[in-house]
């Protein structure tokens, strides 16, 4: 099968609900044409993902299509936008028939829940990578920053923290038990809070999804900011498997591992008082934002944000 072939077999379908987004054009020309609506702002990234470093080698495809993507529109729930397309470069060291169906699949699964069609891409010969742009849209001026923490914000997280992280010492068992299977689930099918960045975006100061750590991420906001702010450990919310699995370190998984894509905030606490009970319901208070600089564990210094731990391509380990 050659390249065209393939981009056609497998992912020209996924382009097929292009006439209900904002893309004009998409696959199968030299670029891809997205109108902008008047009074939106368009938001886009791009993520890269490298066999070995972002995913475990051999890993099944089908989770792979769905990480890849969970992975990039995550920024997107970060910023509060609602998604519109994205477009996938695809590295393959061969043409595998089978994995590329299995992938695709994965691939078409998240972008239907996300609300996500292909615009275009590119596929290559090489070492086995995928680099995945996404493109949302917000209301003029409303995407949420990084930088826009305040002091009296309160920190918010979604969900459920450390998970993913604990799942890494389970990616090989074969009859997983019921706690490892549900952290496993949260490593293979992340699922991005679109639908709740967007929620907020009128609420919300600052917010970053907690990809590479709680205290590495919540860092970034930070040093954005100019401010500090002050954790408090017994309020981080873990799920009762992790606490099964790892009992008293699991608020050392949520504190410094990554991959569960759930989202940290600043909100004001008169923005606080207005939230939905239905959002809520999806988000704990773990702590606040200072005019100190710097990230303080119940009241004691920590880090400083730029030496949080978490995941970082260059840094060096001793």
């Amino acid at each position: 099968m050659g390249e065209f072939e393939l981009i056609r077999h497998y992912f020209m379908p996924l382009a097929r609900s292009l006439g209900s987004h904002s893309v004009l054009v998409g696959p199968g020309d030299d670029c891809a044409i997205q109108r902008i609506p008047a009074g939106s702002d368009l938001v886009f990234s791009i993520d890269t993902l490298v066999e070995g470093v972002h995913f475990p080698l051999n890993y099944r495809p089908d989770y792979l299509g769905w990480r890849a993507l969970a992975v990039a529109a995550s920024d997107l729930a970060a910023m509060g936008a609602d998604p519109a397309c994205f477009t996938l470069a695809l590295t393959l060291p061969e043409v595998d028939e089978c994995w590329l169906r299995d992938f695709a699949f994965g691939l078409g699964k998240a972008a239907e829940a996300f609300g996500l069609v292909l615009a275009g891409g590119d596929t290559t010969r090489g070492p086995l990578a995928l680099s995945l742009q996404v493109h949302g849209l917000v209301p003029q001026s409303t995407g949420i920053r990084r930088s826009g923490a305040g002091p009296g914000d309160l920190v918010v997280v979604s969900g459920t923290l450390g998970d993913a992280g604990a799942a890494l010492e389970y990616l090989d068992v074969q009859n997983p038990s019921a706690d490892q299977a549900f952290v496993l689930e949260r490593y293979h099918h992340p699922e991005p809070k679109l639908k709740l960045g967007a929620a907020l975006r009128n609420l919300a100061t600052a917010a970053i999804d907690v990809s590479d750590g709680l205290l590495a991420d919540l860092g970034h906001i930070l040093e954005a900011s100019s401010v500090g702010a002050n954790i408090e450990r017994s309020r981080l919310p873990v799920s009762p498997a992790l606490n099964r699995l790892t009992g008293s370190a699991a608020g050392d998984f949520a504190l410094h591992s990554g991959d569960d894509y759930e989202l940290c905030l600043t909100i004001p606490e008169a923005n606080w008082a207005i939230v939905p009970s239905s959002l809520k319901q999806q988000l704990t208070v773990i702590g606040v934002i200072e005019s100190e600089q710097g990230l303080r564990l119940d009241g004691a210094a920590v880090v400083s944000e730029s030496e949080a731990v978490g995941f970082d391509h260059f840094r060096r380990i001793s």
